[in-house]
């Protein structure tokens, strides 16, 4: 009696585990669905192979793309006969960031597509249309795009080739991206065949996520903020003697346009941009602290962000020779990196060293303006200590007040930055990009600006008249 007891006991025992553990997998199984519907099911359905796009357009007229204040910056419109056609009322200015939907999709109009195909019209409407095999309206996405500060960082840039991106620090939103040479989406259908075999001028190409350029001496910020990590006590005590260039190990290294700069402290390296000094503090450095860190700023790998982008590349490890650490600590060299990386290190020493993620779609709504979801602010996380960001923006102020960026001194704002003249094309001797990345109100920062004018020579000189044009519009 006893050992039936203890069996039936043993058997109810073995039923409940068994029990259990289906729930359990029930559970998983549940909550792991959930997730794919809320997660990767709308990237999945995004997906350009995804042949739910094509049932979709033929049942949704596709929905608008708005600037922040409403400015209709893409929209369809549909002739009496039904046809249907892609409008872009700013033509080439937002060529890039909102991008085209014929001949393929990029930009704002290809990771936004799914929702500019889904209709939230009211359900009644809905129903009535299904029954009268009419078309439903599809959402608006209500970009964080700013039409002003467009114009203006598109018509600072003119004639040359390059990238502007305007953003907010602290919130992440892009409020402009211009990148030239561009193109007129209400005729990429037309123009297809020349802009896409255009391997000369690239115009499909947005250079301000995808281009990749030597950073030049903006990339000295990370020289110097490795310096700052590994000399945390004695980095005020630094001091070099510039003669305009700098050899070692039969390597030689001159400031640009062999600029000698005589004795220079860090503070006054980083404000005159002097390479040697940098070459100096470049061979000094902890080659592993120093590949470490520019991982820890993203480096060599994908950025945290909607649009196609390059990765931006470091190669310096411990094994690297003294010709390669030389060119790396002034920004030279295999390191490559772009308009839009540069912007969110600059946002992250904005924003006391947390990097917001960027982003460009504020909010979805239905055609009748009612909201369907609110996008906001969402931490990256911390690329450096706030105590480092300080140091940095410190060395940045001086940059507009005592050295390369002047240009931008003296203005009803405040502003921190670094220009750099980043050398390209080998046996071109003298070719540069300007580059200028900074952001102004420097105590509690409002705007990033990042700008890389091609082949323009100095940053002081042109990369940051460039963005004194942005700034001015954002302030006017």
């Amino acid at each position: 009696m006893k050992k039936n007891k203890k069996r039936s006991r043993n058997q109810n025992r073995e039923l409940h585990v068994v029990t259990y553990l289906f729930m359990t997998l029930f559970l998983l199984m549940m909550g792991y669905y959930a997730y794919y519907v809320a997660v990767p099911a709308k990237e999945e359905m995004n997906n350009s192979y995804n042949s739910r796009q094509e049932n979709l357009a033929k049942k949704v007229v596709r929905g608008k793309i708005l600037a922040r204040d409403g400015d209709v910056l893409a929209e369809t419109k549909v002739d009496e006969n039904g046809d249907e056609e892609r409008v872009y009322p700013y033509s080439n200015l937002f060529s890039h960031v909102v991008g085209y939907a014929t001949r393929g999709r990029s930009g704002i109009e290809s990771f936004g597509n799914i929702s500019l195909l889904t209709s939230n019209a009211y359900i009644m409407e809905r129903l009535e249309n299904s029954i009268g095999a009419e078309k439903n309206i599809g959402d608006n996405l209500v970009t964080t795009l700013d039409v002003k500060l467009q114009k203006a960082a598109n018509d600072a840039l003119g004639m040359y080739r390059g990238a502007i991106l305007a953003m907010e620090p602290d919130t992440g939103k892009i409020l402009a991206m211009v990148s030239h040479p561009d193109f007129n989406p209400n005729h990429i259908a037309q123009e297809w065949e020349t802009i896409s075999t255009d391997t000369e001028r690239s115009p499909l190409m947005n250079r301000a996520t995808q281009g990749l350029y030597p950073p030049g001496s903006t990339f000295k910020m990370v020289t110097l903020l490795e310096y700052l990590k590994e000399n945390p006590d004695s980095y005020g005590a630094y001091s070099y003697q510039c003669n305009g260039k700098i050899e070692r190990d039969q390597v030689t290294v001159s400031c640009y346009h062999g600029t000698n700069h005589g004795k220079v402290d860090l503070l006054k390296s980083f404000a005159k941009s002097c390479n040697c000094s940098f070459v100096n503090i470049g061979l000094q450095l902890d080659t592993r602290s120093y590949a470490k860190t520019a991982k820890d700023l993203l480096f060599n790998q994908k950025l945290p962000v909607k649009f196609t982008t390059s990765k931006s590349s470091f190669v310096l490890d411990s094994d690297s020779d003294t010709e390669e650490i030389m060119h790396t600590a002034m920004g030279q060299g295999e390191t490559l990196i772009t308009p839009l990386h540069m912007a969110m290190i600059t946002a992250a020493v904005a924003n006391g060293g947390e990097l917001m993620t960027p982003y460009v779609i504020d909010r979805i709504e239905n055609y009748n303006h009612d909201v369907m979801k609110q996008y906001g602010t969402n931490k990256y996380g911390r690329l450096m200590s706030k105590e480092e960001a300080d140091l940095l923006t410190y060395f940045m102020k001086d940059v507009i007040e005592e050295g390369t960026g002047t240009k931008l001194k003296g203005q009803p704002y405040t502003v921190a930055g670094k220009t750099g003249s980043a050398e390209y094309g080998g046996e071109e001797k003298g070719a540069s990009h300007a580059w200028f990345t900074g952001f102004s109100a420097t105590e509690n920062p409002d705007l990033v600006v990042t700008v890389i004018v091609e082949g323009a020579g100095s940053g002081g000189d042109y990369a940051v008249p460039t963005a004194k044009r942005v700034f001015d519009a954002y302030y006017d």
